[in-house]
């Protein structure tokens, strides 16, 4: 690149999106040490380096209805982005996840002739296979997480590179395991069931219950059953029980765990990353889920089975997370002999062999940069 400084536009709507985009951000400054950054993230991207315009959290919205009532400013913050788009001129907008609002973004801001790119692509491929027509139209560059997910857009048409997923870079933490089981007072010979309840707010309030119900049925079958809960910033958790342990860095309470009880999303991946057997469950507002079933093409919930195109983790949707299916899904893996659990750690290998190689953000960062030398 020449040796005038890039300006880049981010946008994350998501906490996830936001670890992915600050991790992308520090790729792209050791290449491009004098580039600058601004757009909507969060505390990751913040830290990286980029300007925060609008936070993730203020962004974050899940099911059809909670869209529906929050319209009208996420209308306002749209016109408000292009407009400063528009008016600082980046190089290079660079769209994570969020598609709801980036794709909207991006259609808006096409007549600006800035080139975008889209990283963490939208899952067409289960639902709204129509925008995939939107993104030939207004993306320049496309980067692919999933084989199956770049061969599908392929298919389709879209000019797509694979770049691997972030989940093939390890993550190296700031205590050991004996360090992790004191600080929580944990003993290392009894189970631990991790609890990763969701994210947000309205998925705690539609998942808690159940999730409560269902440990205090397996801790009457085994007292000495400990229970940790990979908790997100800005959730309440009520009521929480004194024995439960608390652990904000999710990954670390999935890497110490013996079994899992995971809301569906990203988490379920990352389970099966670190060998940790799971259940997965979720539950939707009645006319979400009733939108949902009649638009989803795809016949997993998990992005584990989908990677695995067969049902490998068990998946208890909507009716069927009730306390009696998790319990019952759930006793076979937090026993560390168990066939059904060892069955189910072998099947992690495949999922694990489709993630790529370590160094996805350098890859990205660099087809970013490579994209823009061939375009400039």
């Amino acid at each position: 690149m020449d040796s005038t400084p890039l300006k880049f536009f981010l946008i994350a709507g998501e906490p996830s999106g936001d670890l992915h985009g600050g991790r992308l951000i520090k790729a792209i400054q050791r290449l491009e040490p004098n580039s600058s950054f601004m757009g909507h993230g969060g505390k990751f991207m913040q830290n990286a380096g980029m300007q925060l315009l609008e936070h993730s959290d203020d962004l974050t919205m899940m099911g059809f209805t909670e869209v529906v009532k929050h319209l009208p400013r996420m209308m306002h913050i749209l016109r408000k982005t292009s407009n400063t788009i528009e008016r600082t001129k980046p190089n290079r907008v660079i769209l994570i996840d969020y598609p709801g609002f980036n794709l909207r973004l991006a259609k808006k801001i096409k007549k600006l002739n800035i080139p975008i790119t889209y990283f963490i692509l939208p899952q067409v491929w289960a639902w709204k296979e129509k925008r995939v027509k939107t993104m030939k139209s207004v993306l320049n560059q496309a980067l692919s997480i999933f084989p199956f997910e770049h061969d599908w857009f392929k298919s389709k048409g879209l000019k797509i590179d694979y770049v691997g997923h972030p989940f093939a870079d390890k993550e190296h933490f700031d205590e050991s395991s004996k360090e992790f089981y004191q600080r929580h007072n944990l003993t290392i010979e009894h189970p631990l069931l991790v609890l990763l309840p969701g994210s947000r707010q309205q998925e705690i309030d539609r998942h808690w219950t159940i999730f409560l119900d269902t440990v205090k049925t397996l801790k009457q079958i085994h007292p000495n059953l400990q229970i940790m809960v990979g908790k997100s910033p800005h959730v309440n958790l009520s009521p929480l029980p004194n024995h439960f342990k608390i652990e904000k860095n999710s990954r670390k309470a999935i890497i110490a765990g013996t079994a899992a009880l995971v809301s569906s999303g990203t988490a379920t991946l990352e389970c099966a990353v670190e060998d940790t057997p799971l259940v997965v469950c979720y539950k939707l507002s009645c006319i979400s889920w009733f939108i949902a079933k009649n638009l989803t093409k795809i016949p997993f919930a998990s992005i584990v089975n989908l990677i695995a195109n067969k049902k490998i983790v068990p998946e208890y949707l909507q009716h069927n997370m009730t306390k009696d299916n998790l319990v019952k899904a759930l006793l076979p893996l937090i026993d560390q002999n168990n066939e059904e659990r060892k069955r189910m750690l072998t099947r992690f290998d495949t999922v694990r062999l489709t993630l790529g190689k370590p160094g996805v953000y350098n890859r990205a960062a660099e087809a970013i940069l490579s994209k823009m030398m061939l375009d400039s």
